[in-house]
């Protein structure tokens, strides 16, 4: 039986679409058969077959892929910081720069802006979550943060969950102005964030190989930012400087190449989420937004 069409709400135009899931067959056969699960196991969720295909996209073959998807997906070239033929492999392309002009950042002093460019949902109150994908799961903090302080400081706190796709840009930014403390790595397997594949496997959040930095911030005390990897991530790069003041929208790092998701955490009581995140998120359905877009206002 085919799966069910994943559809988000596309901010932009204002319209509940359909997406168009790049590799879609490889994932149902993985995710939803029963002899998908062998190779799953075997060898898509290991970080040694990620790191391989991701040496595939730095070879200079993989250059002769970058036309073939930028017509297939429409991606939008004139965005880009540097010409579509400057990219000597599919990877440069992939965590490719944008003029600063294609992402505005919020500018109001208490808008928290989207930190990538995705598909969101939100949980605004993590504890009160008991149908996360599944019906009857509770997204499970601790496992996640590793930490039982920080679980229980921010158990009723509030998550914004950004999921990029292949066709998506691929650096994330600071949500908000503060000063970050290093990026802590927890290792893990590399499942797939795909709606597909969290239909079977809710907690693949808190069981992929992921990085946790500490936000400091004057006004909404402590945020913490995660990077979490999937299958076909080459890596997580961080671009910033621990300890280093810096502003809203800065940039914080890439993703090499694969579909993979950026969380962020706020405390309790410190954020309202944007109508629309709120409204489609309780439907169980993601909202397509932009870095930079009003996410959340304090």
């Amino acid at each position: 039986m085919p799966a069910a069409p994943i559809t988000f709400f596309n901010r932009l135009t204002q319209r509940i679409e359909t997406e168009a899931v790049y590799g879609e067959g490889f994932l149902c056969f993985t995710y939803e058969s029963n002899l998908g699960a062998l190779p799953l196991h075997a060898l898509v969720k290991k970080t040694a077959f990620s790191r391989w295909y991701g040496r595939r996209m730095d070879a200079p073959a993989s250059r002769a892929k970058i036309a073939p998807f930028l017509e297939t997906y429409g991606v939008d070239v004139s965005e880009f910081a540097d010409t579509p033929d400057s990219f000597r492999t599919f990877n440069e392309f992939f965590y490719r720069k944008l003029k600063p002009q294609a992402r505005p950042i919020a500018a109001g002093e208490n808008e928290i802006a989207f930190p990538a460019d995705g598909r969101h949902l939100v949980l605004p109150d993590i504890a009160a979550c008991d149908d996360f994908f599944i019906k009857g799961t509770c997204f499970d903090l601790a496992a996640l943060l590793r930490d039982a302080a920080l679980a229980e400081r921010f158990a009723h706190g509030s998550m914004l969950i950004s999921r990029l796709c292949p066709v998506d840009y691929h650096r994330f930014h600071f949500p908000c102005t503060g000063t970050p403390g290093p990026a802590r790595q927890i290792n893990g397997p590399l499942y797939s964030v795909s709606p597909i594949a969290l239909r079977r496997r809710a907690s693949i959040h808190w069981e992929n190989k992921r990085e946790i930095t500490l936000l400091r911030t004057a006004k909404l005390g402590n945020v913490l930012l995660l990077e979490v990897g999937a299958t076909c991530v080459g890596s997580i790069v961080q671009t910033y400087t621990p300890d280093a003041a810096i502003a809203k929208g800065d940039e914080k790092g890439y993703f090499r190449f694969g579909g993979s998701c950026f969380i962020t955490i706020f405390e309790p009581d410190k954020i309202r989420f944007a109508d629309d995140l709120i409204e489609h998120s309780r439907a169980g359905r993601e909202v397509y937004a932009r870095m930079g877009d009003v996410a959340a206002r304090s």
